[in-house]
């Protein structure tokens, strides 16, 4: 009985249209917060660190910027590795100082930035790349789309790897975050502590959160929906298809963005974008997108941290436990993986979060049959 909607009695507009209307959600979500940002920070080890809640973070923010590309604008890419690179690269080189040479000589150079505003600069560059890599979808749509980002994907990890001034010259090609600090406290770097890198990137994530999901529910969101319903008839009703499209580019860059900057600058610290950022990534953060369910903020959570626990389970129970080869492991996850997008894209289109959805339906009919 406490899970309805008739439990809350609601006097004005703003109570009625805000975020989370049922009282029981919002309390929920109070919770997540509160366990995230006060208690797990002080029980982390490092394993649990590197292994499950670093990648979660970083991935569910990749997740976020692409579902609403594909999920709610209905924009198809494959180039999220390449995007994800572009953040990492353009974090590095703001924490380096942006330099600008010509005829051998020094013309300008920015000053370091700290990491915080290099995390930040990461974000805007991948949004303006996205914008120019977004351009095609006002004339392509569907597979063919999907061929210019994958071609995105191709050009932008060959770029990283053939213009040295991207690694400033580095002889081995990679580049390497160096040491910062945040109000004292290191945040990249090996002497940064667990607890500072895991509050630093879940602050990103919380934010890009709940920026999201207003997005989502505002105007944009209903013209992004609006443009992956039915193009034409959004046009024909006052949807511009020049904004959504583009806006839907440029958010989704940002998020995707921010993400490959803190996987490069705190959770891995050097990274070569060939092994980093490969059509690997794109996949991965795709396959995320399916299982989580397209179209959903908390689906992206759930396919982000689904397939970040799922090999740490395998590799736990049947390296661990049975004894099996890690390579045996590995082949083996790669099947269930493709296996459960089977299933889903077929039994459950719009995965967990569809599921997720059910239960909550059912929960708030309990205890009548229908």
């Amino acid at each position: 009985m406490f899970y309805r909607e008739a439990g809350d009695f609601k006097t004005s507009y703003v109570d009625d249209s805000q975020t989370f209307p049922i009282k029981f959600d919002r309390y929920r979500y109070y919770v997540v917060l509160f366990v995230a940002f006060a208690i797990i920070p002080f029980v982390l080890n490092d394993y649990w660190v590197n292994a499950v809640f670093m990648p979660f973070l970083i991935y569910a923010i990749a997740a976020i910027g692409l579902n609403i590309l594909v999920g709610y604008c209905g924009q198809v890419s494959l180039g999220t590795g390449g995007f994800m690179a572009v953040g990492a690269y353009s974090c590095y080189k703001f924490m380096t100082g942006v330099d600008i040479w010509w005829g051998g000589e020094l013309v300008f150079q920015l000053p370091e930035f700290n990491i915080f505003f290099s995390v930040l600069m990461g974000g805007v560059m991948t949004a303006i790349v996205g914008l120019l890599f977004g351009l095609p979808s006002l004339r392509i749509k569907g597979f063919y789309l999907a061929v210019a980002t994958l071609a995105a994907q191709f050009f932008l990890v060959w770029m990283f790897n053939r213009v040295s001034w991207f690694y400033n010259y580095s002889a081995s090609g990679q580049i390497s975050a160096p040491e910062r600090s945040l109000f004292g406290v290191a945040i990249t770097g090996p002497n940064a502590p667990e607890w500072a890198m895991y509050l630093f990137c879940l602050v990103f994530l919380t934010a890009c959160a709940i920026i999201a999901r207003n997005l989502t529910r505002g105007a944009f969101g209903r013209k992004w929906m609006a443009i992956r319903d039915m193009d034409i008839a959004a046009e024909i009703i006052g949807v511009d298809p020049l904004r959504a499209k583009l806006s839907a580019f440029g958010v989704s860059s940002f998020f995707v963005g921010i993400s490959g900057a803190l996987f490069f600058s705190v959770y891995l610290g050097a990274v070569e974008v060939g092994e980093a950022f490969g059509i690997q990534k794109s996949f991965l953060v795709l396959f995320m997108v399916i299982i989580g369910g397209l179209g959903s903020i908390f689906g992206s959570f759930a396919g982000a941290a689904f397939l970040v626990l799922l090999p740490v389970f395998l590799k736990n129970f049947l390296v661990g436990g049975l004894g099996w080869p890690t390579d045996l492991a590995a082949h083996l996850e790669f099947m269930i993986v493709g296996a459960l997008i089977i299933v889903f894209l077929i039994a459950e289109p719009h995965g967990l979060a569809q599921l997720w959805r059910v239960t909550k339906e059912k929960l708030r009919l309990w205890p009548f049959p229908h």
